[in-house]
């Protein structure tokens, strides 16, 4: 059921992770630039890539490789956005050892210097907000085409079930309303769907 329940959500997420893109898209980073055509340019999403797969050693220093080994030993999870970021860091610290509680307290001074250099600059991120951008839209990127791609997949062999996922789920219609469109009583559709998010938790967790 936990499954079934975090395929709906998915689900359910669709269009407000689609109005999230087009609003990343639209985002100025600079005079006459906009994120989407940061975001598609091959050279930066490549130089993207690398610089995540660089250890940290080579572009930290011994203190920020201290405070990069506080961080992954106290933070629960990793949120998009550097607000968010920094929230988690200040929720954390709270569970902290005495010397990490320290080494956390300036990571949090650190990001909160990156959100104040951003709040001067006339409406543009500054690089680390581009990059921030950037990840969070290759995120959203990633899982919309995860959902569209097993969608696509039930349909090739069940696209009555993938029309009532679509239906009832991305554009939120009743049960009622899909159930006429199907052209099936209230138990036949009650079967289709248990059937139907079985098969898209199989293509989604595979």
């Amino acid at each position: 059921m936990k499954e079934e329940q975090r395929i709906i959500d998915q689900l359910t997420s669709y269009k407000r992770l689609k109005a999230r893109k087009k609003q990343l898209e639209g985002t100025a980073v600079g005079p006459g630039i906009r994120l989407s055509s940061m975001s598609e340019d091959d050279d930066l999403q490549e130089l993207h890539r690398q610089l995540r797969k660089l250890p940290s050693y080579m572009y930290l220093d011994e203190q920020e490789q201290r405070i990069e080994t506080a961080a992954h030993a106290n933070l629960k999870k990793y949120p998009l956005g550097t607000r968010a970021q920094l929230n988690e860091v200040i929720r954390s610290r709270a569970a902290a050892s005495p010397g990490d509680e320290k080494l956390l307290r300036e990571l949090e001074q650190k990001i909160e210097k990156v959100l104040e250099s951003r709040s001067g600059s006339n409406g543009f991120e500054g690089y680390m907000g581009v990059i921030d951008k950037i990840s969070e839209l290759q995120d959203i990127d990633k899982e919309l085409h995860s959902i569209d791609e097993a969608l696509e997949a039930l349909e090739g062999f069940e696209p009555d079930y993938a029309r009532l996922l679509r239906l009832r789920y991305i554009e939120g219609k009743p049960t009622e309303f899909v159930a006429s469109e199907l052209g099936v009583v209230d138990r036949t559709f009650r079967r289709w769907k248990q059937k139907a998010l079985a098969e898209v938790v199989r293509f989604l967790s595979g």
